[in-house]
């Protein structure tokens, strides 16, 4: 590619939107990573012309800018250390539990706040190298707050974007951080923030009129002499690549291949999360387990298929995580089995998109329970897939999608009580009050893709109002 030419469109993430993979005679390719961040920035990158900026994923490797699945791809080169501190640690070990309710106890450590503020500047430097004059930079996620001053430090005729894709804290949470000034003046670099919801965009405001003193009027923030906006933009799907694909003959059969493995249950439960401790997957199993413990359900009644794909296997709380769950998994079926047929089947494991449109369109009950969650993707695509009306889902009042998936049925995930007696209505709903539900829920989702969510944010971002 031609590492001169300067891009109209840019977009920052922590990781490029392509994965490496080696064949079988060793030579290495790029293929274009699975995800609702890609499916939707993709296209609008490749009508612009746009440029993405990110790190690999191979540490302590150097890449020249390179083309792959027809983008422009501008390396940021990470060291070990960099990954253990600004990603595993400041990202993931301080500001990913502070923003989900302090589900776990985040760390505050000076050193990592270092590298964290180190690979931001390694970041906005890459952006502002390759942005043409005036041109769009859309930053993505909390790896990345501080870029946006950084870069309208290095660049002030950029228009600049953020996204948080997770919560956003109240001022009870956010306080604690110690660095809690710079992270609102690194997102008040950008000309536009946007959140999941309107509560997160209305702490950021109220934050920032409480520890920066700045003047505030509803979602604007005046500093200097700019105005920042921050406003909601609820992420979706792509729905009509899901509908495709849960079309497909091969798909079909292969979700009823999946119910006859399972032995034909009368009702087939599913949870399909990443490996982490605010997605409520104890809490859910638990609430299934009392089913059979208070014999409303006996083995053959209802299978529970728990995927966890596998995620920040390094850290430590994630390896406890998953020997807890393991444990918790093998004393149900122990329990509650018979033989050859456990009462949970759980895979840690990742799956094919093809696979999982099977899984979904296999489910009867969809279950969506996290402690505290900005959306959950999830949700939005098994509702896209079931295009029969039949399934149900059982949502989490906590994830962000719930305020857009209100004919859900809702729980409190942390009440186990109250979540076991919703899931067996769930579990028990007749098809026209399932078909009720569903055909409200896939409206939204169809009419509100990802496409619109890129959309209006770009719009809002570049119209300036």
């Amino acid at each position: 590619m031609d590492v001169s030419k300067k891009s109209e469109f840019v977009v920052v993430a922590n990781r490029l939107p392509v994965d490496r993979v080696t064949d079988g005679d060793g030579t290495a390719s790029w293929r274009r990573s699975p995800g609702g961040l890609v499916t939707a920035i993709v296209p609008v990158m490749q009508r612009r012309e746009g440029a993405w900026v990110g790190w690999h994923g191979a540490p302590d490797e150097d890449l020249e800018p390179f083309e792959a699945e027809g983008l422009s791809l501008i390396p940021v080169r990470l060291s070990a250390r960099d990954v253990e501190h600004y990603y595993e640690g400041f990202s993931n070990a301080t500001l990913w539990p502070l923003y989900h309710d302090v589900i776990a106890q985040p760390v505050y450590r000076r050193s990592l706040w270092e590298v964290y503020e180190r690979v931001n500047r390694r970041f906005a430097r890459a952006a502002a190298d390759v942005a043409a004059e005036g041109a769009i930079v859309w930053v993505q996620d909390y790896q990345l707050q501080l870029v946006p001053q950084m870069l309208r430090e290095l660049r002030p005729d950029l228009r600049i974007g953020f996204f948080l894709h997770i919560p956003f804290p109240p001022m009870e949470l956010f306080q604690q951080l110690p660095w809690r000034r710079d992270i609102l003046y690194g997102l008040l670099g950008a000309d536009l923030v946007g959140f999941q919801s309107r509560d997160a965009a209305s702490n950021f405001v109220r934050l920032c009129r409480r520890f920066l003193d700045l003047k505030t009027q509803g979602h604007e923030v005046a500093i200097a002499d700019r105005v920042v906006r921050a406003d909601h933009f609820p992420i979706s799907v792509d729905a009509n690549e899901l509908i495709t694909l849960a079309d497909d003959p091969d798909v079909r059969e292969r979700a009823k291949q999946i119910r006859e493995d399972l032995g034909n249950p009368a009702s087939l439960l599913l949870g399909v999360d990443r490996l982490d401790y605010t997605k409520g997957i104890q809490q859910r199993l638990q609430a299934f387990t009392e089913l059979f413990e208070d014999e409303r359900l006996k083995s053959g009644d209802a299978v529970f298929v728990q995927v966890a794909t596998p995620s920040r296997e390094r850290v430590r709380e994630y390896r406890i995580l998953r020997d807890d769950i393991e444990q918790q998994v093998g004393r149900a079926n122990g329990l509650h089995s018979e033989l050859g047929a456990p009462i949970i089947n759980y895979m840690h494991t990742s799956y094919t998109r093809k696979e999982l449109v099977s899984l979904y369109l296999a489910a009867d009950v969809m279950v969506v329970t996290p402690l505290r969650d900005g959306m959950n993707l999830v949700a939005k695509e098994y509702v896209a897939c079931r295009s029969d009306l039949k399934g149900a889902l059982l949502l989490s009042e906590f994830a962000g999608a719930a305020r857009e998936l209100h004919r859900a049925f809702l729980v409190n995930p942390y009440d186990i009580g109250g979540t076991k007696n919703r899931m067996w209505e769930a579990m028990h709903a007749s098809p026209a009050e399932r078909a009720r539900r569903m055909r409200s829920m896939r409206k939204r989702v169809i009419e509100h893709d990802v496409d619109l969510w890129a959309k209006q944010f770009l719009d809002a971002l570049e119209d300036g109002h």
